[in-house]
This record gives C-alpha cells, sequence and structure tokens, in this order.
C-alpha cells in the first residue's frame, strides 16, 4: 500500500498517539453539540468536554511525536546518520502532505485550546461549579443560595469579585479545598466566618451604596406561641436603618457603624466573632474612644493590631446568601402564609420539637418529620386527624420542606452552627456590643436600648384591640415572666440549646 506519509510516521507509538488525539477531539466535538442542544447546563459535561478531554488530546499529540521523534532516533543509527534533524522537503509530496496535515492540526488544536480554556475558566465560576460538583460538602450552602436573596447573584461576584488579583487567590486557596475533598479532609461543617473574605466595599457595594440607604424602613412580623391555640401576636415595627452621609440625610441609625463619618474596630476572642469585649471607635474629628466589656475580660496581650479588625458590613450581615433558619420563625412564617393551617391544636409547638429532635441522614429526618406529627394527632385529636387529615398532611409537607432547606445532618450543618448577627432573638447579635456592659474609661456606654434601632408602633395579641402610637409602644413580652426578659438576652432563651 502505498504511504502518504513519511515512514517515521507509521510506529506503534505514534498510531496510538493518533487514535487517541483523533479520539478526544471527537468526543470534545460530540459533547459540545450535545450541550449546545441540552435544555440545561451539564456540570460534569463540561468538566469533561473543557478539563479532562483536552488533556488527552494534548497526550495523544505528545505520542505523535515522540513516536516520529523515536523513528528518527533509530534512522540515525542505521543509514542516515549524516541527518542530524528531520528533513522537511516540501517538494516531496510525502512530507508536503505531513507539513500541512501537522500544521492545520496544530493551529486547530490551538484555537480549540484558546476555547476550551476559556471554557474551563467560566466554568470554574458558575454556580454549578461551585455547587454542584462537590455534592456532600457543598450541598448546604448551595441548597440555602438556591432560596436567599442573593439567588441570581453569582458566587464568584461575593466570594472573589472583580479583578485579576482576587481571581488568582481563589484558585490558590481552590487548590486545597480540592484536595481536602479528594481526600476527606474538609470539616463538618465548613467553618465560618471565611477569614480573608474580600472586604465588603470591594464586592457587596457594586451593588448597595451605603450612602443612599433610607433613614427608616418598617416590618410586619407575625409570631404563634406553642400554646393549644397557637397564640398570635404581631408586631409592626419602624426600622432605623440610617446610614448615608450628610449630604444626603440623617446620618443616624444602624448604619452608623458604616465606615462613613466613624470608624469602629473591634477585637473577638473566638474564632465565630460572637464574643467582642474590646470596641474603639473612631470619630469623624479624629477622637478615639474605647469600649471594654465588664463581663468579657480581655488580655492586654490580645490588643495588638493583628487581632483587631476594622467593622464591616459582613459583621452583622454575615448570612446574606447561606441561612439556616431556626425552626420558630420558619415555622412562623409558614402559618402566617397559610401553608400550615394555624387552627390544628399545637401546629407550632410540634412542629418545632419535630424539626429539632435531632437526626443522622435526611431520609430518617422527613420520615420521623410525619411520624411525630400525624401520630401526635393520632393519639391526642383523633377527631382532628379523621376531620383535617389533609391540613395535616399539608403541614407535614411544610415541615419536611423546611428540615430539607435548613438542616444537613451528613455535613453538621443547622442554624446552631450559624448564628445570624442581625436582629439579637436567636443568636447574640446586636448584644455583642450592644449589651450595656462595655463601657469606656470616662463612663460612656454602649447602649442597649431598643429605640436605639427600631420603634415598635403596634403590638397585637390574638383578637385583643391593638396597641398603636407613632411614638412608639412599651414592648410587652407575649409570657408573662416579669421583668426578666429586660435583664437576659433573647438567646438565652430562643437561640441554640
Amino acid at each position: 500500500m502505498r504511504k502518504r506519509l513519511p515512514s517515521s510516521f507509521y510506529n506503534p507509538i505514534t498510531i496510538a498517539g493518533a487514535a487517541i488525539a483523533s479520539i478526544s477531539f471527537g468526543l470534545i466535538l460530540f459533547l459540545m453539540l450535545l450541550e449546545t442542544l441540552a435544555t440545561e447546563p451539564k456540570p460534569y459535561m463540561g468538566i469533561i468536554t473543557f478539563i479532562i478531554l483536552p488533556g488527552f488530546l494534548i497526550i495523544g499529540l505528545l505520542l505523535i511525536a515522540f513516536g516520529i521523534y523515536r523513528e528518527h532516533r533509530f534512522d540515525l543509527k542505521g543509514k542516515h546518520r549524516e541527518h542530524i534533524l528531520p528533513k522537511l522537503d516540501l517538494n516531496d509530496p510525502k512530507h508536503r502532505r505531513a507539513f500541512i496535515i501537522f500544521s492545520v492540526g496544530t493551529i486547530l488544536l490551538l484555537v480549540f485550546s484558546a476555547f476550551g480554556s476559556y471554557e474551563a475558566y467560566e466554568f470554574t465560576d458558575s454556580v454549578q461549579f461551585c455547587g454542584t460538583i462537590c455534592h456532600k460538602v457543598m450541598n448546604p450552602e448551595y441548597t440555602a443560595y438556591q432560596n436567599s436573596p442573593h439567588a441570581h447573584v453569582a458566587c464568584v461576584k461575593c466570594h472573589i469579585g472583580p479583578g485579576a488579583g482576587w481571581f488568582v487567590r481563589s484558585k490558590i486557596s481552590g487548590s486545597y479545598q480540592v484536595y481536602s475533598v479528594l481526600f476527606n479532609k474538609y470539616p463538618r461543617p465548613i467553618p465560618t466566618p471565611i477569614k480573608n473574605l474580600r472586604p465588603a466595599k470591594e464586592t457587596c457595594e457594586q451593588c448597595h451604596w451605603p450612602n443612599a440607604f433610607y433613614y427608616k424602613m418598617e416590618k410586619q412580623k407575625t409570631y404563634y406561641l406553642s400554646d393549644e391555640k397557637n397564640s398570635e401576636m404581631k408586631l409592626t415595627l419602624s426600622i432605623n436603618i440610617g446610614g448615608g452621609n450628610q449630604a444626603t440625610g440623617v446620618t443616624s441609625g444602624i448604619h452608623w457603624h458604616m465606615n462613613i463619618a466613624n470608624q469602629i474596630t473591634y477585637i473577638a476572642t473566638d474564632r465565630a466573632r460572637q464574643v467582642i469585649p474590646w470596641v474603639q471607635v473612631k470619630s469623624k474629628d479624629g477622637k478615639v474612644t474605647v469600649y471594654r466589656s465588664t463581663d468579657e475580660k480581655i488580655p492586654q496581650s490580645m490588643i495588638t493590631k493583628d487581632n483587631m479588625r476594622v467593622m464591616d458590613c459582613i459583621d452583622c450581615h454575615n448570612r446574606p446568601t447561606h441561612i439556616y433558619h431556626p425552626p420558630s420563625p420558619a415555622v412562623n412564617d409558614a402559618m402566617a402564609s397559610g401553608l400550615i393551617n394555624p387552627d390544628l391544636p399545637y401546629i407550632k409547638s410540634i412542629s418545632v420539637q419535630a424539626l429539632e429532635a435531632g437526626y443522622t441522614t435526611k431520609d430518617i429526618a422527613l420520615d420521623s418529620i410525619k411520624y411525630a406529627i400525624e401520630e401526635f394527632y393520632n393519639l391526642n385529636y383523633p377527631d382532628i386527624a379523621s376531620k383535617d387529615k389533609n391540613q395535616i398532611e399539608q403541614a407535614v409537607q411544610q415541615v419536611q420542606k423546611i428540615y430539607s432547606l435548613n438542616y444537613f445532618p451528613e455535613m453538621n450543618v443547622s442554624w446552631k452552627k450559624f448564628p445570624n448577627n442581625i436582629g439579637h432573638l436567636y443568636s447574640p447579635g446586636c448584644f455583642r456590643c450592644h449589651d450595656g456592659k462595655h463601657v469606656s474609661k470616662d463612663g460612656k456606654v454602649i447602649s442597649k436600648s431598643c429605640n436605639i434601632c427600631h420603634t415598635i408602633f403596634s403590638e397585637q395579641f390574638g383578637n385583643q384591640k391593638p396597641e398603636l402610637s407613632l411614638t412608639g409602644v412599651k414592648y410587652q413580652h407575649p409570657i408573662d415572666i416579669g421583668d426578666s426578659w429586660k435583664e437576659m438576652e433573647c438567646s438565652d432563651c430562643h437561640g441554640p440549646k
């Protein structure tokens, strides 16, 4: 048979390399076509198409070159020792044909490699890559993200932000994360906060602009007690957001903390930044005031620049996306929206108990929740169990949904491990500093007054006439515990047990 290429091409290594390269290239084209026609992008297809198969393609091409080089070396040991390098004669049809094939193949390889590299870069920045490649590890974060206010913001917008520098840093950090996943070295749960997270000014403030924050915001909340009637309480309050600057409005309120006119620096003695015994406030005129906790003493050796952190948006908004809701407010919201019928006796209590029972797997949890709720009504309210069977079934489904969105036993993830610093009901939150126990040398105290952050316009219990006042009503605890609630932190009762 007439050979259409130089004889050095006809060796087992080169032929094997050509086969590997051809098959890889064909599969890349085929998978690209499938991805184009697919209705939903498949993360693993992207990895195979743009990361794995190009590697095999390059290996095949290297084998082709090595086989040719090896044959040429053999020739040098025989009849054609005088040729140090392969001889290329474009007047020879075989050489010309080989040169054209090699040149066109190389150009195509470079084009597809560039395209594939870009696709690989794009894919590693995608939400699917962040959330679905490491199924077990990132499943809690990915699930919470999909049901968060930032569900349409790509992960990299917050975790990396614009610019090449932070992109490179993230990929270096990601290398260790890949190792941790492959060799099962990752902690359960994944600890937060992220120590070296990019400052919010370079990420969050690309969309949220503190200078233009509104002065106040009205909020309405419905709560249900854990008694037989699921007694209802409604609160209407004004949140004193504040912030902004003197040119656009009032600078008091919650966002007074922002580093616009003031700079706040603090030291936390725990990794989760829940214990803050030292706070420093630097005002616009340069005056510095230091507040120390009278409860949590901090050794002088800890008051160093390395331990100090300038307050950032994320110090309060620490769960902007990956939110794991406590059972009580999650059930409250479901009841207030009619997804769980408030007329079912003790439904608030039994739902929270079922969610908090503690389970080893999700499947066991969902089965146990169904059994606990249905068995409760079968034993205690058989008439209701029969008459309102559909309502009970709907309640079971909603409680199961709450569990699926907020509890991940395989990763030890729940609201208990991830406190939300907005508010103060289920974790210390604002009271980490605003506890009335942080005092300066001249006697100033970081206030614990409720009216700093919000004003309660209305409080209503059940069908009773609501108490109304535009200047604010005096808060009444829904359960009579005397004045204890004024002295204790809310999270002492409502927080993790």
